[in-house]
């Protein structure tokens, strides 16, 4: 009699994990930027940058999230530091003038439209509000891409249940949730296509 139970618990207790653990890892492909990055070098005390000297807002509001590599080759047209990383960057990407192929963390779907102008010039949102300690990091964390949609984790943040997660994603919620606090208006049509 006691063996139903137990074979119901034991069941349970694999679905839950096979779920839990074995599926995201299925559902995820995880794959390292071509450079590792450090922010913090380059907006600490001694490279003392802005978030806006490489990530830049044109003129006609459209955003540069990743700098082209002019902007790298501006103070990297030779290697001025000692790491691996820059020698990397000077001679497989800037000597022979060859861009570098960045994985995007932050790629919106194509029916979800952001504008960075309106968000940074307008509302005076600072860039760590929604990027939180990018800039602080000393390396790129791993591009992890949903196998289906092919669209970063970063859409969803680290965990799709928010449960103990260091950083938000950039779910439809994260942005309704920000407009109701700053109590801003808005239609479905403003963000969507």
């Amino acid at each position: 009699m006691m063996r139903v139970p137990i074979y119901f618990v034991a069941g349970l207790a694999g679905s839950l994990a096979l779920g839990w653990y074995a599926f995201p890892r299925a559902l995820y492909r995880s794959e390292a930027q071509p450079l590792q990055f450090s922010h913090k070098v380059h907006t600490g005390d001694k490279g003392g940058m802005k978030c806006e000297d490489c990530h830049t807002i044109q003129a006609d509001g459209s955003f540069t999230g990743i700098p082209e590599l002019e902007k790298c080759a501006g103070c990297h047209s030779a290697q001025i530091g000692s790491s691996k990383e820059e020698k990397a960057l000077v001679e497989n990407y800037v000597t022979p003038n060859r861009a570098l192929p960045w994985h995007i963390y932050s790629r919106q779907p194509d029916n979800a439209y952001f504008s960075h102008a309106f968000h940074v010039n307008l509302a005076k949102i600072a860039c760590s509000e929604c990027h939180h300690d990018q800039g602080k990091t000393d390396q790129l964390r791993p591009y992890v891409e949903n196998r289906i949609s092919g669209y970063s984790r970063d859409i969803w943040g680290a965990s799709i249940a928010r449960i103990s997660t260091g950083r938000a994603g950039m779910k439809m919620t994260d942005c309704e949730h920000c407009h109701g606090q700053r109590g801003v208006k808005t239609g479905c049509l403003d963000c969507h296509k």
